[in-house]
């Protein structure tokens, strides 16, 4: 009884010493076991409190019943009360509700709360985790209201970014920020998404702190930093993957081709050219075609920082290989980055990021008529792929050649080096003020080297360079003497330079709990500088591309040879103000001004100023606001003008570039003349956009955007075809920019977003973005019914107009009403089709006159458009203990595509659907017949045209973690393993490789010329960190 007596007496006292002197240890770490340095303790009440090392470790001292508050940016405060224990380990979560996420503005940051600007915004963790060959095919479907359509799909290819829309049949591209440097949407992909720390889009008319280049939206890439007081640690991240053709077209084999071709040609009064059908399936030009090609990145990072310095150096390679072409066809990025902050003296930091590149591409023909896929389609499956030692000739046919024969005497190749460097200093003046002078440049180096062997792809081929089988050069007559032209190359090497500078200060201080002022002044400097040298040369020794280079060339006296050169320069000066006021942190109000002085423009019109307003109220935070379901709400609006200067350089001055004749003492003399009439008044195109926003949070877990906006822009620039005494072009030259015509784009954005994390382990979160989007031209340049676009076919109607009341681009044609059954039902039908036979597409008569009129427009009608009405992206995420699953699907709906690719003539090949045609009254209502003869099915009608709307499941994973138990003992802190694929499947009706279909040029868009299409890929990889 003693000692229990004397043991608890000692209990006591030590109870008693730590209630009056005791201290905790602990650790606090993140979800995945990594520690936090930088993380606040707090004791509740007082100003006592410490922060976590490098470690994660603390040691405050505490008593018994104080109350700890944890706390660290992105995570979710954690408060616990000390009892009796001395060391602790805390496991901070990190926060699901999106309202303190930083967004990057122009100029500066804000929380999602703070904003009354429609921004998206877009993690760069969810960008890498798509794997995807380029950066901006990662962001399709990831954020409302941004558009991407794919021009290629082929290794190195590009893709179009359109924010809100199509403003212009020009530029319609976005500016492009990465750390602060001006990009191009090409350069944008010169990334590793691996380097992306997030990625900020600017969608309506708050963009305007960037006036005149804002038109289109604006996009700020952040790349990664590294963190004060951290450790260096190591990230490595690697796939591996192969690809496939995700479909192929559904042609016709060689026993339905021949029988096919011979009713056509039976039909026609010609005889038919095949004595035996029964040839079996043939050759299958798409397995020829296609392969199988790897893929693969490998990329690591370094993080780190001690007390005034951080740091994030990265590196990486990518390779794709096409799954058309072989060695023909690739593409390799070699990628590294350097990010580093430093304090170099009390409350000066400095900023320095280096980015380089280095690109090699090899490509070959593809997107138009004439490609390897263009032929590949066409070409007859009645023939071999060879024939002895030569590739087939593919006869009778002259724009039609061996798709083999053509990738193997292709031979083009791209390098681009690419360094990319930003200085910022920046000075905390004090408490209010602040000061930031930056300087960036963006340089690339590009080589081009194409050689053009001698080649005979059989008689009378467009594509022939040699004058027979035995590939003898051609003659040319040069001064009268016949000259022979062998193999040539071509070489260019081409430099970009931009340069910017620019500083700006801030200011923002709190007079009050109640009143806040916030302001940004500051200046901005831009310019170019581009130049290039190339030069073709003919008569390559021994037709090798081994001795393909100028200096090897062997033409006579060097009258063949040619060479070209460029330079150009481009300057933008600016001044911009953005003023912010808000009360009692629910009403806010912001205005920006800038004022931009481009080169671009003539002198009446080369200063212009753009204006925005926006202001924000949280609903949420009034008294008479009440709801247990809505933890916050705000509305948002803006109206701003913003400006497009991306046009050619000096469109405004006079050329004297026009070649003309005259007559001198009655000679005729070659001379120049005005090819292109000067217009000093040329000015920018110019945006108005109206934005209505609506942000709320529900139960915590859900957050819900809405945007509506209306984007008008008009002065579009345009080169109108007029008469010669008001600026007509003539050989040699062009005719002058003016501004006319305008766009309208309206619209609604949705973003809706929920996460959760369940007690049982189980975390889930899903991403869903909508956008509706009509896009109306409503007003042509005067004296103009409309412009055209691209034509149908070779030679064929044009099918797509810029016109008044229609979305740019659209689809003009003939309708159809079904096949003419026999000749009863064409003579007694009160409309007159001319030429029309039993078989034959039944055109509708739009304008009742009673005649289809193909000599004229009159009866040409709306088709379609290329232009989706709907948009969609849906993300799902979920782990359980290590596990870990992912899905990306991406939907695109209303928009339509012209089936370009099939060549109109008798021998080329089919789609299948043919097997269906017309062959007598009541077999078909839907497909003509064949035949040789006249017929008018091949013009441009309905039946080239279809519904390309479609759902792709762009990207599945799959992954495991290994637990910390087992990677721990050998000093890592994370591995994972996945297996993931890329563009798995796509539902949709049309019947094309892709129906993704892009164009740089807007009144090309949705003309399906044989698409390289996306490949589908299926990889595996790992991610571990040490």
């Amino acid at each position: 009884m003693k000692k229990l007596f004397t043991l608890l007496l000692f209990l006591g006292l030590q109870l008693s010493l730590f209630a009056q002197t005791g201290s905790i240890r602990g650790q606090v770490l993140d979800e995945r076991g990594d520690p936090i340095p930088g993380a606040s303790i707090l004791k509740v009440g007082t100003t006592a409190g410490t922060v976590t090392d490098l470690d994660g470790n603390f040691t405050l001292a505490v008593l018994p019943g104080d109350q700890l508050r944890v706390s660290f940016v992105g995570y979710e405060t954690q408060t616990f009360t000390v009892r009796s224990q001395t060391e602790i380990t805390i496991r901070l979560v990190e926060e699901t509700s999106s309202l303190n996420e930083v967004i990057v503005v122009g100029y500066g940051t804000a929380t999602k709360k703070e904003l009354t600007g429609a921004v998206s915004q877009i993690k760069g963790e969810a960008v890498a985790d798509m794997n995807m060959p380029r950066l901006d095919q990662a962001l399709q479907g990831k954020l409302s209201g941004v558009t991407i359509t794919t021009n290629s799909g082929a290794p190195g290819g590009t893709s179009n970014i359109r924010i809100r829309g199509l403003g212009t049949f020009g530029n319609n591209n976005p500016l492009i920020l990465v750390d602060g440097v001006i990009f191009d949407a090409a350069g944008l992909n010169s990334l590793n998404p691996n380097d992306i720390e997030s990625i900020n889009v600017l969608k309506d008319a708050t963009a305007g702190i960037y006036g005149v280049r804002a038109a289109n939206g604006v996009i700020i890439v952040e790349t990664k930093k590294g963190s004060k007081n951290q450790k260096p640690s190591l990230e490595f991240s690697s796939y591996y993957g192969v690809q496939q053709a995700e479909r192929k077209l559904n042609l016709l084999n060689a026993r339905e081709y021949a029988v096919l071709v011979n009713e056509a040609f039976a039909a026609g009064g010609n005889l038919p050219p095949f004595a035996n059908t029964n040839l079996g399936v043939g050759t299958d030009w798409q397995s020829e075609v296609f392969q199988t090609a790897p893929i693969q990145e490998h990329m690591v990072t370094v993080n780190g920082g001690s007390e005034k310095t951080s740091y994030s150096i990265g590196g990486g390679y990518f390779g794709q290989q096409g799954i058309v072409g072989g060695d023909r066809s690739n593409f390799e990025r070699y990628n590294a980055r350097i990010n580093f902050i430093t304090e170099i003296a009390p409350k000066i930091k400095l900023t320095s990021v280096f980015l380089y590149s280095h690109e090699r591409t090899s490509g070959i023909p593809q997107g138009g008529i004439g490609s390897v896929l263009f032929n590949t389609i066409n070409a007859y499956p009645t023939e071999p792929v060879r024939v002895g030692n030569r590739f087939s000739f593919l006869e009778n046919v002259q724009d039609i050649i061996n798709p083999i024969a053509q990738i193997e005497n292709t031979f083009n190749d791209a390098w681009v080096n690419k360094i990319v460097g930003k200085q910022e200093l920046s000075y905390e003046i004090n408490d209010h003020f602040s000061i930031n002078g930056r300087a960036g440049y963006n340089f690339a180096l590009v080589d081009v080297k194409a050689f053009s062997p001698l080649a005979w792809f059989g008689p009378g081929k467009f594509a022939n360079s040699a004058r027979n089988e035995n590939l003898d050069p051609v003659l040319v007559d040069v001064g009268g003497t016949l000259i022979e032209r062998g193999a040539s190359v071509f070489e260019a090497r081409d430099s970009f330079l931009d340069y910017n500078f620019e500083a700006f200060l801030n200011y923002d201080r709190s007079f009050d709990s109640d009143n806040r002022v916030k302001g940004t002044a500051g200046v901005s400097y831009f310019g170019n500088r581009n130049m290039g040298l190339n030069g073709t040369a003919f008569n390559i020794p021994n037709n090798d591309v081994r001795f393909a280079d100028i200096s090897a060339s062997q033409a006579p006296g060097g009258f063949l040879n040619q060479t070209g050169s460029f330079q150009s320069m481009q300057k933008l000066v600016s001044a911009f103000v953005r003023g912010e006021y808000e009360y009692k942190g629910r009403y806010s109000v912001s205005g920006i001004l800038r004022r931009d002085g481009s080169s671009n423009f003539g002198p009446n019109n080369r200063i212009g100023y753009f204006p925005t307003i926006s202001g924000g109220w949280i609903i949420s935070d009034e008294d008479f606001f009440s709801s247990k379901a809505i933890d916050f709400m705000k509305l948002r609006a803006s109206f701003g003008v913003s400006g497009n200067d991306q046009i050619g350089l000096f469109r405004f001055r006079g050329l004297m570039n026009g070649l003309a004749r005259y007559v001198f003492n009655d000679f005729i003399v070659n001379g120049a003349a005005i090819g292109t009439f000067s217009n000093p008044d040329l000015k920018w195109e110019t945006t108005l956009q109206t934005n209505i926003g609506l942000d709320f949070t529900l139960f915590r877990d859900v957050d819900f955007t809405a945007n509506y906006f209306i984007k008008d822009t008009r002065d579009l620039l345009f080169q109108p075809e007029v008469s010669a005494l008001l600026g007509s072009y003539g050989p040699g030259s062009f005719p002058p920019f003016i501004n006319a015509g305008n766009v309208t784009n309206r619209g609604i954005e949705l973003e809706v977003a929920y996460a959760t994390k369940r007690p049982s382990g189980v975390n889930f979160r899903v991403d869903y973005n909508f956008t509706y989007l009509r896009n109306r031209v409503t007003k042509v340049p005067e004296g103009l019914d409309f412009i055209p676009g691209a034509a149908f076919g070779v030679g064929g109607n044009i099918a797509t107009r810029f016109q008044e009341g229609f979305p740019i681009g659209y689809f003009v044609g003939f309708k159809t009403d079904g096949i003419w059954q026999t000749q009863e039902e064409i003579n007694s039908s009160p409309v007159v089709q001319p030429d029309a036979r039993p078989g034959d597409l039944r055109f509708v008569d739009v304008n009742g006159d009673g005649v289809i009129n193909f000599s004229d427009e009159s009866d040409l009608t709306f088709l379609g458009s290329p232009i989706p009405d709907f948009i969609m992206g849906l993300n799902l995420s979920v782990d359980y203990k290590g596990f870990d699953f992912s899905a990306n699907i991406y939907a695109a709906l209303g928009q339509e595509i012209i089936r370009n690719y099939e060549r109109q003539q008798p021998f080329a090949n089919k789609m299948a659907y043919n097997v269906n045609r017309w062959t007598g009254p009541g077999t078909t209502n839907e497909i003509p017949r064949l035949t040789t003869g006249q017929t008018r099915n091949a013009v441009f009608s309905d039946f080239f045209v279809e519904d390309g709307s479609f759902a792709r499941l762009r990207n599945v994973q799959i992954g495991y973690t290994l637990p910390d138990s087992m990677t721990g003992k050998v000093g890592i802190r994370s591995m994972r393993f996945y297996i993931a694929a890329n563009n798995l499947f796509t539902l949709t009706r049309y019947m094309g490789f892709d129906p993704d279909v892009g164009s740089g040029n807007p009144l090309f868009a949705g003309v399906d010329n044989g698409i390289f299409p996306q490949a589908r890929v299926i990889m595996g990889g790992l991610n571990f960190r040490f």
